[in-house]
């Protein structure tokens, strides 16, 4: 098989009377998802387990197999085999890069390939990606195909490594121009770079990155926190469809209709969630302040918001919250109706670990606001 030749962009051959009616929702649901952000004071804080959600569903299609809860339960001290450690391993790394690169454009920086190749550093550090060129692109021919296939036998050929510094360098003034609308022009982003698979590996979690970050760098979020891989999981196969159409047969229409659609559907999600989030904030905030009485109210909170699954010495540490102090605020969120449950008891130097169930419900959607 012979190897893709990318299309030049922006593209001069899409069908616009098939998009626009797309276009126009999909950017006015995604305007109402970005003004919902806005009126969150810490975003980052209230919606952290939004973003440890992204970093396990990017990852989960990729293959690895690690739940939001393993994934925090490692983290406040559980102890897993090491296969799944190696998977939370891959997550965390991943979670690494979304911080990075959202610090990164909040400094008011462009998306560059520099950027592309810090992030794919960060992503194969120490992980089984480990020797495969991290922070590089690749200069050997890939392919995509089942398990141990030849070339010949490959479903897709990206382009060859001797062109692809060129295409590089037309991608990353792509990212630069404006084209005919933002939103349609992230699903050419996103596909272009899975197209020219520039790295070894890690293309899809990089590939993926790149949707919230171009929208928050086109001003389209106010947070760069929309992910649309809860969405892409859901409907793998087409998503792989729409993408070898583009590359077998030119069909850019038939994905950025995909793609827009994902991004409409994603964002009535989004909505959801984010408000039963902030309502369960709300909520929280009040019964903490009538129960405890204490002057930690908003540190208590705001912890248990960040890290939904915690021990009590990492809580100190991130809070610094005097250690008698906390337990004895920690035994009152315990009783009854209160917001967290004990997942393992201290014993000698292990310190005890907590979970906030409600909001652990609501990122994975078992949420009871929908019941």
């Amino acid at each position: 098989m012979e190897s893709y030749t990318p299309d030049v962009l922006p593209l001069q051959n899409l069908d616009y009377g098939q998009l626009i009616t797309l276009v126009g929702q999909a950017n006015s649901k995604l305007a109402e998802y970005s003004g919902l952000l806005q009126g969150i004071v810490n975003p980052a804080v209230m919606l952290s387990p939004l973003t440890q959600q992204e970093a396990v569903l990017s990852s989960k299609i990729e293959g690895t197999q690690a739940t939001v809860e393993e994934v925090l339960e490692r983290e406040a001290g559980q102890k897993f085999d090491q296969h799944k450690n190696e998977d939370i391993n891959e997550i965390l790394n991943y979670r690494k890069t979304m911080r990075l690169s959202q610090e990164y454009l909040q400094d008011g920086r462009s998306i560059t390939l520099d950027l592309l190749l810090q992030l794919h550093s960060i992503l194969l550090d120490s992980v089984r990606g480990q020797h495969k060129s991290p922070g590089q692109f690749r200069k050997e021919q890939n392919w995509i195909g089942r398990a141990g296939c030849s070339i010949d036998q490959a479903t897709f050929v990206p382009p060859d490594p001797l062109q692809l510094a060129d295409h590089l360098q037309f991608f990353e003034r792509y990212l630069q121009l404006e084209d005919f609308d933002a939103l349609a022009q992230t699903a050419i982003v996103h596909a272009q770079f899975e197209l020219l698979h520039p790295f070894k590996d890690g293309n899809g979690r990089i590939g993926r990155l790149l949707i919230p970050l171009f929208l928050y760098s086109r001003k389209r979020l106010s947070s760069p926190m929309f992910y649309l891989s809860e969405y892409l999981e859901s409907h793998q196969e087409e998503y792989y469809q729409r993408l070898a159409a583009v590359s077998a047969e030119g069909d850019w229409t038939g994905w950025i209709r995909f793609f827009l659609k994902a991004i409409i559907q994603q964002s009535e999600t989004n909505l959801h969630r984010v408000r039963c989030i902030m309502t369960l904030y709300e909520d929280t905030k009040t019964w903490i302040r009538e129960t405890t009485h204490s002057q930690h109210t908003s540190l208590l909170l705001d912890g248990i918001f960040d890290r939904p699954i915690f021990s009590s010495s990492d809580f100190i540490r991130r809070t610094g919250i005097h250690r008698q102090t906390l337990h004895g605020l920690l035994r009152q969120l315990i009783k009854g109706d209160g917001p967290l449950i004990v997942l393992q008891e201290g014993q000698g130097r292990r310190p005890a670990i907590y979970a906030f169930p409600a909001l652990l419900n609501i990122c994975e959607g078992r949420d009871v606001f929908s019941n």
